[in-house]
């Protein structure tokens, strides 16, 4: 990207459709691109992002999306120039939580389908989508997110389609976690790449860089990189120091 950034128009608007947070800078997507942008073409940068399989999209499917940019004359040319009869899109300038909704919803997905291979039920499942949004928001607030955000296509709206369907990598890597499967087997057989597995450890250290607890991303980071059993992660997920619901 940063060789063709000299070749960008200094009036083009760039959109990306990247979802997670780089390794060794701990960034978005978008700040990746502001680092190698001219300033001129950053301030006019889009995160798109929201509840989608590429599949159902390339089929016509009826699907919602959100562009956000810091500027929303440029989130609402995009929603202009994007939308169709089958792809609506909503504008919004929430760009920090738009792209940590898109990056933690992949290893939260992980911790579903860990919880649907291990057969833990229904009540198991919505825990961690519930819970997993309650971590989402905590560390958006920190980075400065709007938390209505979370509740949104980008948050919520991806989150539950990435942890519940079928067409999820993620979740299908979790599913196999659950049955006993080891990583390194499950990784070497997949066509694609189920992004929440690294996604995982980006997450998490970002959580420890804010100082954001995030439990349910702690123990799936534990399972994916130092082995720890599922049995146990969801031990020690239960037996935490009991808390109030509400608060971050």
């Amino acid at each position: 990207m940063g060789q063709a950034a000299a070749h960008i128009p200094r009036d083009a608007v760039v959109a990306t459709a990247a979802k997670g947070i780089e390794d060794e800078t701990l960034l978005t997507m978008t700040g990746v691109l502001e680092e190698v942008l001219p300033p001129e073409v950053s301030r006019r940068l889009v995160a798109l992002s929201g509840p989608t399989f590429a599949r159902e999209v390339a089929m016509g499917v009826p699907t919602a999306i959100v562009a956000a940019s810091h500027d929303i004359r440029v989130a609402e040319q995009v929603q202009q120039a994007l939308s169709t009869d089958y792809l609506r899109i909503y504008s919004q300038t929430d760009m920090v939580g738009v792209e940590l909704g898109g990056a933690i919803k992949n290893p939260m997905a992980i911790a579903v389908g860990i919880s649907d291979g291990m057969e833990l039920g229904l009540n198991s499942r919505a825990a961690i989508i519930t819970r997993g949004l309650a971590e989402m928001a905590r560390l958006g607030v920190r980075m400065g997110a709007n938390p209505m955000t979370f509740a949104g296509l980008a948050g919520l709206g991806d989150l539950v389609l990435t942890c519940t369907g079928d067409l999820s990598r993620n979740r299908q890597v979790g599913l196999r976690i659950g049955r006993g499967e080891r990583l390194a087997d499950i990784t070497g057989e997949m066509k694609g790449v189920a992004e929440g597995v690294k996604n995982a450890a980006t997450v998490y250290k970002l959580s420890q860089k804010m100082e954001v607890t995030m439990p349910i991303i702690e123990q799936v980071y534990l399972m994916l990189y130092a082995e720890k059993s599922p049995k146990l992660a969801v031990k020690d997920l239960m037996t935490r120091r009991l808390k109030s619901e509400i608060g971050l």
